[in-house]
């Protein structure tokens, strides 16, 4: 029994005597993931709802969406860039989650999404940007670029079309809804705004399905089966023939400025094809471009790709600021 209790006590000194060993605290994490606010300005009596990221002293990143959608096609790659610059993704009026004034009451034109856009990032103080345009936001952010092309530190054009070459077949209907504007044509363009249509523009061409949420065409045509947003659109069908005239001045303006451009384009693209993408190098000869095996909205089934090639051309381009340790 003795023995026994010399062997307890002499373990129990041991355990007594040796050092206490401190349980590591976990590192804290490098970099914490961005906060993305939702905000809402009045411009020229328009309420226009955005998101927003990033350091406000940093360089300027301008999302400009497509139809049918709005900033929410960026909610992927808007936490990839706002380590280190100012991103801002506003949704034009009738899309989204800004307002949406009746059509009789409101000019939906090209023109006007330009002046609304230029109106916000002036409010904003955001007078220096990259553009990323896509699709709708070609057009309205190469008009915002002939108002301002001062502003513009770099172009990212994915399926933006600025030359005759990207307007292919998909566009002989509503060529020829330009050319005869009569009621009857203009009800041939209802089937632009159906269900089919939407969730073909997420699906036609994509190399890999699965990637594709069906949140984006839930979401989109739920906003497109809002009372009266059926006539936004179609005015928005006749207006992009306004659009056309302009090419000559945006391609001077690529000419003549040289913005640093990455070109990011999906191939299989039926509204826009390839064929929209190559033209630009012959303004833009330094463009950096990239044709990847996807379909329109690139970023549902490429971001792996399009995030790095977007964010290393504008570290390479416009510079950032540092990412926070």
């Amino acid at each position: 029994m003795r023995h026994g209790l010399l062997i307890t006590t002499a373990v129990a000194a041991m355990a007594l005597a040796a050092p206490v060993m401190a349980v590591a605290a976990p590192k804290p994490a490098t970099q914490q993931a961005p906060i993305i606010h939702y905000k809402t300005a009045t411009v020229n009596g328009v309420r226009v709802f955005y998101r927003e990221a990033g350091p406000a002293d940093a360089p300027v990143v301008l999302l400009l969406h497509g139809f049918p959608t709005s900033s929410h096609m960026f909610r992927n790659l808007i936490p990839l860039l706002a380590d280190r610059y100012r991103v801002i993704a506003p949704d034009y009026p009738g899309f989204g989650n800004s307002a949406m004034p009746d059509h009789k009451a409101f000019d939906y034109s090209f023109a006007n999404y330009a002046d609304i856009i230029d109106g916000l990032t002036t409010q904003i103080g955001a007078t220096k940007y990259a553009m990323y345009v896509m699709d709708y936001g070609a057009p309205v952010g190469f008009r915002l670029a002939l108002k301002h092309p001062e502003r513009v530190t770099a172009l990212i054009v994915q399926n933006g079309n600025a030359y005759d070459e990207g307007l292919r077949e998909f566009w002989d209907p509503v060529k020829a809804y330009w050319a005869d504007r009569t009621p009857a044509r203009r009800e041939t363009m209802r089937k632009m705004v159906i269900p089919e249509t939407t969730v073909w523009q997420y699906t036609n061409g994509m190399e890999d399905l699965s990637r594709i949420s069906p949140d984006n065409w839930i979401i989109d045509q739920a906003l497109l089966d809002r009372p009266g947003n059926d006539q936004i659109q179609m005015d928005l069908f006749l207006d992009y023939g306004t659009n056309v005239p302009l090419y000559p001045k945006f391609q001077a303006y690529f000419r003549e400025r040289k913005p640093p451009t990455l070109i990011v384009w999906g191939k299989n693209d039926k509204i826009f094809p390839e064929e929209g993408a190559r033209p630009y190098l012959r303004d833009l000869p330094d463009a950096e471009l990239h044709i990847l095996n996807t379909g329109h909205f690139a970023l549902e089934d490429q971001l792996h790709v399009m995030g790095p090639l977007i964010g290393d051309f504008l570290d390479r381009k416009i510079g950032s600021r540092p990412v926070a340790k």
